[in-house]
């Protein structure tokens, strides 16, 4: 399939492992920011490509993940009460909240809908006027402008039974705030490229700048990750602290100037408590002001809880890329996809999640 199986090639992988081998002289540590990219690396066991020099530790990019234990318990309030529709996306429906997940709700009675996106929540709104609908709003900068849109299409329709609960969350900040830890081993980035189709690369100059550390904006294939490794790697040994874009064919510096408009017409820049992280200072997004009728937190008055994570999950470490999912006691044991502690094991974007699928170590 054209734009697909041209970054899938193995001649051009094994040309860009050989070229790393060539170039690389010295340890060096690369973190790659999205889940799919982890995916990406187990699937196609990228690591067995590269120079036994370069390790790859795995972020806090997938959106499931670090959606708070809080959160996830409103979400479970929100969906019990009578006469409330709750839409979300299917893997937030297995993450587990401090006592439930979602699923134990609707089997309780509770309508939970599985949906594919926020226009279909919007839809079953307009279907049913006597229901309040809610949709599950989470992800990064990628999700975020459907998710402002369907609120801005809420009040052009008129619907006043349509919130969204918001659990958006920015990866600059996150970056920063792995960079600033005590505990960080990381020496370069590998971006995400559908981030940065929306907001573009030029957020990420300044943080080049200020931690003196290579970022490469990368897509999903082999061909991509091997060349966005290939390009932090040339930076590293060549003493280089600056933003390569390797995936143009979707990324541009700006961004998407119509969506990034539209997230700062529907949002405002928030603090955001990340699942095993904590508080990161201006690191999501909520509604402003001028939309804060369509705020689910509001409407239900849902408030704060005080929760505890398991005691055996380490996903918090694993998320801030500390430690990787084979080094938790629990992996594959207590934990696993049918019964899992921590959502990095739920989603389709989690480490453990790939490393219980691809990683064959643990059995």
């Amino acid at each position: 399939m054209k734009y697909i199986d041209e970054f899938r090639d193995k001649e051009l992988v094994a040309k860009l492992s050989a070229e790393l081998g060539r170039i690389c002289s010295h340890d060096w540590v690369i973190m790659e920011i999205c889940g799919g990219q982890t995916h990406a690396i187990m699937r196609y066991n990228i690591e067995e490509y590269l120079p036994a020099r370069i390790s790859l530790v795995h972020g806090p990019g997938c959106p499931v993940c670090v959606t708070p234990l809080e959160l996830v318990d409103k979400a479970v309030a929100i969906a019990s009460m009578k006469d409330v529709i709750f839409a979300s996306y299917g893997d937030m429906l297995r993450v587990p909240g401090s006592l439930k997940d979602l699923l134990s709700v609707k089997a309780e009675g509770g309508d939970i809908r599985m949906v594919y996106s926020p226009l279909d929540a919007l839809n079953i709104a307009e279907a049913n006027p006597a229901k309040k609908v809610v949709f599950f709003a989470i992800g990064f900068e990628t999700t975020a402008p459907a998710n402002a849109l369907s609120v801005k299409e809420a009040r052009r329709r008129g619907l006043k039974n349509y919130s969204i609960l918001s659990s958006h969350v920015l990866v600059p900040p996150a970056m920063k705030a792995i960079l600033t830890s005590k505990n960080t081993k990381i020496q370069a980035f590998l971006a995400a490229g559908h981030v940065c189709t929306i907001m573009g690369y030029g957020e990420y100059l300044p943080i080049a700048k200020e931690f003196n550390i290579p970022v490469v904006i990368t897509g999903f294939e082999p061909v991509d990750i091997m060349e966005g490794i290939f390009h932090a790697v040339r930076m590293l040994e060549s003493g280089e602290n600056e933003v390569h874009n390797a995936y143009s064919r979707a990324v541009t510096k700006d961004g998407n100037g119509p969506a990034k408009q539209l997230l700062q017409e529907v949002f405002t820049v928030t603090d955001r408590k990340w699942r095993g992280i904590g508080i990161i200072p201006n690191s999501g997004y909520r509604l402003s002001d001028s939309y804060a009728e369509y705020d689910a937190e509001k409407i239900f008055n849902v408030s704060d809880l005080s929760v505890h994570e398991s005691e055996l999950c380490i996903a918090g470490q694993v998320l801030q890329g500390i430690k990787k999912p084979l080094d938790c006691p629990a992996f594959g044991k207590e934990c696993k996809p049918e019964h899992p502690l921590g959502a990095p094991m739920v989603s389709a974007e989690g480490a453990c999640a790939a490393y219980f699928r691809f990683n064959r170590k643990h059995k």
